[in-house]
């Protein structure tokens, strides 16, 4: 048995190496494939790190996104199979990361238990012949890659003519990862991109061999079992099958928070757990018969597992997860953040995070893509968009170009969180002649976005000083709101053997669970769209409201019967999820929209 945890997509740089760090370790690990100018960067550093041969694959030549992108992963595959290699060479009684690989694995590891063993053998013979099968039964971490579906610009050719749509940005992404050594999954989020969905059709990298292994395999990251449902279906009927379920907390996880219309984690694993059988039964014939108009037969099921992420934080939790709703593994991201032998953080970014509290973290407006975005106060580039503002220059330089989509301004796409789009949108305010306070209110939200394209990529820079000049240096970082709890920095040892409970790094730490801790941002997130709304009551808005608080209130119910199914759980525990579950059915209860003829007649 392998490890039952995997560290997440963590924005662009943070976790865009993390697979040469932690991969020999039998740790998964997930590369966003986005931009493909830190990853061709990346390459020329690891390139010359290593001593391997670079050659430069310039952004203007042909194909050169995906070109860049199946070069880097080709990289890192080589790298991690010397790495390998190495370790299985290497003397179990002098080869620190030898035994790390080991000592890292869950206590109930089968490898582990042998480890444990060989390490009291006298004899000589047995040992080494058991050290050899020790070796056999190493494995390696997966190598996966992440393409947000619809960050999916349209690119055009030297004389402004649209590129085909194979072309693309996340079309040109998937065939990157298509065309690599890697044999792992491209993990699709932030919803379905039916463009995107029929280019991988027509992939066959993502075909059964006639074994009926995967090469590529299908990750889908969704926040409820409906949305899964259409994905999974739709690409069924083009002979793509899902491999896996990756099931994200809608408020309570790091990055874009794509929240859900008041369905709360517990009860959304639950429908996962008791549709399995229905969702093979559904998918399975539809996707037989679409690889059979495609001359590829298959008679047997292909595995589907299911993980979870998002907010949890501590051993008694994942083994809860893994346990209750049986998921193959669990994902925990932001706490990686601050161990820096996994991942990619600035030296200034990680002591802040790490002296960091509570009332640091936030969901924000700062996305260009105009969803949810959960931030951070203390961040660089939070401080450099305040002194832009300061100083009368709201907006960021737009070169990278990937989240452009407004055309408000301009007949071309560009990015609300430009200089460009700001200065006009605001001009276009001044003219409007709002209250003081509308005015106010209107101008941050306008304000608000950020520059994900640079600040997200710079911690990469930084860390390994690949910076070019006039670049900003500003580190956009986009963390959970769990990672409050965590005060690190940690080694990785440190960190792993709290996700298995042989530590605990939250000793004295008083934190809600992960389903109490997301109930109450869902309820702050449902309280700020009624203030947000408190001038614009529709019935739209209304039905919106009650459908969301009638979902919280079915989930808070869930979560009482559920209490009382945990047999770990003791007593006081009990208690105090019940008190927390009852306060938080109170707040709810008062969050309501008042009529124009109650705050006519001043009634609150």
């Amino acid at each position: 048995m392998g490890h039952s945890f995997h560290i997440p997509v963590l924005g662009l740089a943070f976790s865009i190496d993390s697979p040469i760090k932690v991969a020999k370790f039998g740790i998964s690990s997930v590369i966003s494939i986005v931009d493909d100018e830190l990853i061709e960067r990346m390459r020329k550093y690891y390139s010359e790190l290593h001593g391997k041969s670079y050659a430069a694959i310039v952004k203007t030549s042909h194909d050169a996104r995906a070109r860049r992108i199946t070069s880097y992963l080709d990289l890192i595959q080589d790298l991690i199979d010397e790495q390998v290699v190495r370790l299985h060479s290497a003397e179990l009684d002098q080869d620190h990361e030898l035994n790390q690989y080991f000592k890292l694995l869950p206590d109930d590891s089968d490898t582990k238990m042998l480890y444990q063993a060989i390490k009291k053998e006298k004899n000589d013979k047995d040992r080494k012949n058991k050290t050899h099968a020790l070796k056999q039964q190493m494995i390696v971490g997966d190598i996966d890659v992440n393409i947000m579906s619809k960050v999916d610009k349209i690119n055009f050719d030297k004389k402004g003519a649209a590129l085909e749509d194979q072309y693309s940005d996340a079309s040109a992404a998937l065939r990157g990862f298509a065309n690599s050594k890697l044999s792992s999954s491209v993990i699709l989020s932030a919803g379905m991109n039916p463009r995107l969905y029929s280019y991988l059709a027509e992939l066959k990298q993502f075909l059964p061999d006639h074994a009926g292994k995967f090469l590529k395999k299908i990750t889908l990251k969704v926040s409820d079992y409906r949305s899964a449902f259409i994905q999974a279906k739709f690409l069924a009927k083009k002979g793509v099958w899902i491999s896996e379920f990756r099931i994200e907390s809608g408020l309570n996880c790091g990055g874009h928070a794509f929240a859900t219309e008041g369905f709360l984690l517990g009860p959304i694993l639950e429908e996962f757990k008791s549709q399995r059988e229905n969702l093979i039964h559904e998918l399975f014939p539809i996707y037989r018969h679409a690889l059979a108009e495609k001359g590829v037969q298959i008679d047997y099921v292909p595995e589907i597992k299911y993980t979870v992420q998002g907010g949890i934080g501590t051993a008694a939790e994942q083994r809860f997860l893994l346990d209750y709703y049986g998921l193959n593994r669990t994902g925990w991201g932001s706490p990686f953040l601050l161990v820096p032998e996994a991942t990619t953080v600035d030296a200034h970014t990680l002591n802040t995070l790490s002296t960091s509290e509570k009332e640091d973290f936030y969901i924000s407006g700062a996305s260009p893509l105009g969803v949810p975005f959960n931030n951070f106060r203390k961040s660089t580039a939070e401080q450099k968009r305040l002194q832009r503002i300061a100083q009368d220059r709201p907006g960021s330089p737009c070169t990278k170009k990937y989240l452009i989509s407004n055309t408000e301004f301009t007949e071309e796409p560009i990015c609300t969180a430009s200089r460009k789009y700001q200065f006009k949108k605001l001009q276009e305010l001044e003219l409007k002649n709002l209250d003081i306070a509308v005015y106010k209110k209107e101008y941050e939200k306008i304000t608000e976005k950020v520059c994900l394209c640079d600040g997200l990529a710079a911690a990469a820079y930084l860390k390994y000083d690949i910076f070019r000049p006039k670049e900003s240096k500003a580190v956009a970082i986009c963390p959970g709101p769990n990672t409050a709890y965590f005060k690190g920095p940690y080694s990785l040892i440190e960190m792993v053997d709290h996700i298995y409970g042989r530590r605990d790094l939250l000793d004295g730490v008083k934190r809600p669970s992960l389903f109490i801790n997301e109930l109450n941002l869902y309820v702050d997130y449902i309280r700020t769209y009624v203030e947000n709304n408190l001038n614009d009551v529709n019935d739209k808005k209304e039905k919106y409201l009650n459908k969301f608080k009638q979902q919280l209130h079915e989930g808070i119910d869930y979560y009482k019967n559920l209490k009382d199914k945990v047999s770990a759980l003791s007593n006081n525990v009990k208690q105090d999820l019940l008190t927390q579950l009852t306060e938080a059915e109170k707040q709810l209860k008062s969050i309501e929209f008042i009529s124009k003829k109650e705050l006519s007649e001043g009634i609150h």
